[in-house]
């Protein structure tokens, strides 16, 4: 046994392989708390951030004795794989908390507000409706829109809400009255698929949003000015979702099979920055590992929003960011994932090979360390969010998965996975 007086030579490494600080010996009655502090020091944390620590592929719960020490000799070291946890909890999903009439068509689209105060849905009966989470009753019914709504979203700040709807017309809603905010936009000649805010770290108040239609365009919009402001064309068929991502990239992904990156130039003229190629067929979706953070803006787990909006909503962004950078993941009608790491290279970093069918969904967790994919082949598969690695597949769906959410308990993800929309 490698010891010295009951202790053991190890090594903390990270993920992607990268040691932290030197070996050394550590007793082997050490578990999880102890090994926390090590690595918070060892990274200058200035808060004490939660971590969790595996060794030999598997997660330490008790101590290193327990996590068969005693096959390592005395010449080897042994290498404990360290990655940090999110700051947050949560409730586990384990029973409906309320079952919200009222649409009187399916319920096509949900998105919470970044404060978590509120719920937005679109129907096919061409209604949006806001709901109150406290009393989990509905507010307002918001009516403008003349098709099926496909697409909801909140503004970072929660100051504005916009749909998008099959006729292409894009409706703005004033969030403490429901009623709409001028007449409906016009400029897509198609489905409105996706819709992405400017993230609130890089422009507040916010103000824009970007679109994605199966008229194969993406449009830039005002919500101040009430227009279009830009028109991302390059595509050849229909766009089926949109990013506005942290580092201020647009990404949208299309039917034609590929990604394509857009980007500002000094002068604020908009151009394609790159075009990420690797899949055999139609992209149905995009995820980045900053999601969550770049959803809620400076509203955090304590339900405050400081008064410097934009600097905290910046520094929740550098820390979801962290160290690995901000990643896109794809996933497409040809059965796999592409991890890429866009600001490195415009090749993918890594494709994730696993589903039988259909990749219909992916995401991250909200910390960005898992990713998760919902697939026609009935399955949710869970990834590495940084390596790409697989980790395990969810079965127990008897039918296609089409949407999958990530949400947390104490120090361990649980998944939240559905068929159907029910509000």
């Amino acid at each position: 046994m490698a010891e010295m007086g009951k202790t053991v030579m190890c090594r903390f490494i990270d993920t992607e392989g990268i040691p932290l600080g030197n070996p050394m010996y550590i007793p082997q009655q050490a578990g999880p708390l102890q090994l926390t502090e090590l690595a918070n020091r060892f990274l200058n944390n200035e808060e004490k951030l939660p971590y969790t620590f595996y060794v030999s592929g598997e997660e330490l719960l008790v101590c290193l004795l327990g996590n068969c020490v005693n096959s390592v000799s005395v010449e080897q070291i042994l290498t404990i794989v360290y990655r940090e946890q999110a700051v947050f909890r949560t409730r586990p999903v384990n029973r409906i908390s309320a079952s919200i009439a009222g649409h009187q068509g399916p319920v096509l689209c949900v998105s919470f507000s970044p404060d978590g105060k509120q719920l937005a849905s679109g129907s096919g009966d061409t209604t949006v409706r806001l709901w109150d989470l406290n009393t989990q009753t509905p507010m307002f019914t918001c009516r403008g829109h003349s098709m099926s709504v496909l697409a909801v979203a909140w503004s970072p700040d929660g100051k504005h809400l916009v749909s998008g709807s099959k006729s292409g017309e894009v409706c703005c809603w004033v969030p403490e009255t429901g009623v709409l905010d001028g007449s409906p936009l016009k400029g897509h000649k198609s489905w409105i698929t996706s819709i992405s805010w400017e993230p609130g770290h890089l422009n507040y108040p916010c103000r824009r949003f970007v679109t994605c239609s199966k008229d194969g365009d993406a449009r830039i919009w005002d919500i101040t000015l009430k227009r279009s402001v830009a028109c991302l064309s390059g595509h050849t068929r229909g766009v089926t979702c949109v990013k506005w991502g942290g580092e201020g990239f647009i990404y949208t992904g299309s039917q034609d099979c590929t990604v394509k990156m857009w980007g500002f130039t000094q002068d604020g003229a908009l151009c394609l920055k790159a075009q990420l190629k690797g899949h055999g067929h139609w992209v149905n979706s995009l995820a980045l590992s900053t999601d969550y953070v770049l959803r809620t803006g400076a509203f955090d787990h304590t339900g405050k929003q400081p008064e410097e909006v934009k600097e905290a909503a910046l520094k929740r962004y550098d820390q979801a960011k962290g160290k690995y950078g901000e990643r896109l993941v794809s996933g497409s009608d040809d059965f796999r994932l592409i991890m890429w790491q866009q600001s490195v290279s415009d090749q993918p970093k890594k494709h994730l090979f696993g589903h039988r069918e259909t990749v219909n969904h992916v995401c991250f967790s909200p910390n960005g360390q898992w990713i998760a994919s919902a697939s026609f082949d009935n399955s949710v598969k869970i990834w590495d969010g940084i390596t790409g690695e697989f980790v395990t597949s969810l079965f127990g769906h008897v039918g296609p998965v089409f949407q999958i959410r990530f949400g947390r308990f104490l120090e361990h993800y649980y998944y939240f996975h559905v068929s159907t929309f029910v509000v």
